[in-house]
């Protein structure tokens, strides 16, 4: 039945959500947070509301979205009911309502501040998230846009950190440069409240003396990956007397065409050539590959804040592979949401539309959505829902 333009979305609403969000009306909502970033645009002859036209642009990539002209062809078709509950303001002289252009939104998006808009998408996300039940832990990992690279416009590298049980996005910074990824670790990590007892997983990039002391000094623990840019940490972990310690865990899994073992021990070692360090793990990775039948063994090393009483050695290797839940961000955000073939390359809109990206994916995995994709359509066949996984309706 078709709803009046001047009416409000519809109390059923409330119904097409499978998981209802359950939010205490304490906590800022999508449009408040929104309210955060600042307006780059001159104040004089502005037609559409900055929160209004970020709202449609985030519902639109919910919708299935993947560059801006879609952007702006899902505003056009958005019924009246949702331009008014998102704020959009009837035209003075005719019965309509404006919305905006692709033009203003593009230049919008290219304008934008970046940093106040991850932190404010983070916070809305953070505050969602369920209770922690156990060790939570962070993933800190980058990601390159290429098609910009590709379409000749600047380099954009995108640092963020990922929450392994929830796989919510709660900060991201452009670095711009994969190799600027060390210092922008901490002043990433600045930006997410509440870090004290959460564990801290990255790539041996970022096993780093000043990493650790930062997170020891936030009263948070970190597992890192040993490897060569540490040669005298892993010479200490190489030889330890790993024959003499029993073996603590063993999981099996089946995944990428192969079947894989992994083993590990963990050894309390006081002496560690490494700040605040109190274990060190070894995992043996046994890998066969089922089309092939080739079999590779690769031991990995590793040292944790954690102590033994802390944290289990099932739990570390956990921590470990569940490092990598971040990998699977970016995989979506290429294959799903056509990331990497994207060449919009105008300011800072190419990192808004990533935003815009980890800003779905979260919201659909609030929601219980395990199959991000099939989300995306469902969201297509009805305008209204978007608005409802937004908590907007």
């Amino acid at each position: 039945m078709p709803v009046d333009a001047s009416s409000l979305i519809p109390p059923a609403l409330d119904q097409l959500r499978e998981h209802p969000e359950v939010v205490s009306d304490e906590v800022p909502r999508l449009l408040e947070r929104l309210a955060e970033v600042p307006d780059p645009r001159d104040p004089r002859g502005v037609r559409h509301a900055l929160v209004a036209v970020l709202a449609l642009s985030v519902c639109a990539v919910l919708a299935g979205a993947t560059s801006v002209l879609a952007v702006s062809e899902w505003i056009a078709d958005a019924p009246p009911h949702v331009l008014q509950r998102l704020g959009i303001r009837l035209d003075p002289l005719f019965p309509k309502r404006l919305r905006p252009a692709e033009t203003a939104v593009r230049r919008l998006l290219a304008r934008i501040d970046g940093d106040a808009l991850d932190r404010a998408v983070g916070r809305w996300l953070a505050d969602r998230r369920p209770k922690a039940t156990g060790l939570r832990g962070l993933a800190v990992d980058g990601k390159s846009l290429r098609g910009a690279a590709r379409a000749k416009g600047r380099k954009i590298h995108l640092l963020a950190a990922l929450e392994h049980t929830t796989g919510l996005v709660l900060a991201q910074l452009d670095v711009g440069e994969k190799t600027n990824e060390i210092t922008c670790f901490q002043p990433l990590l600045d930006t997410v409240a509440g870090l004290a007892g959460t564990v801290v997983t990255s790539d041996a990039m970022h096993t780093q003396r000043e990493h650790a002391d930062y997170l020891l000094s936030r009263n948070a623990h970190y597992i890192v990956i040993v490897k060569g840019n540490q040669k005298k940490l892993r010479r200490q972990l190489k030889f330890l007397p790993w024959k003499d310690i029993p073996l603590q865990g063993r999981t099996r899994g089946i995944g990428h065409g192969r079947a894989e073992i992994r083993r590990i021990k963990a050894a309390t070692v006081n002496s560690l050539l490494f700040p605040g360090a109190r274990e060190a793990v070894q995992i043996k990775r046994r890998r066969t590959d089922r089309k092939t039948g080739k079999t590779t063994v690769k031991t990995v090393y590793a040292v944790t804040s954690l102590t033994a009483e802390q944290a289990t050695a099932a739990q570390l290797a956990e921590l470990v592979r569940d490092h990598w839940k971040i990998e699977a961000l970016h995989h979506v955000r290429d294959t799903t949401f056509a990331e990497d073939a994207s060449q919009l390359r105008t300011g800072n809109a190419p990192r808004a539309m990533a935003t815009w990206r980890n800003l779905a994916i979260g919201a659909l995995r609030t929601a219980g959505v395990k199959n991000i994709a099939a989300g995306l359509r469902r969201n297509a066949r009805d305008p209204r829902r978007p608005l409802a996984l937004l908590g907007l309706g």
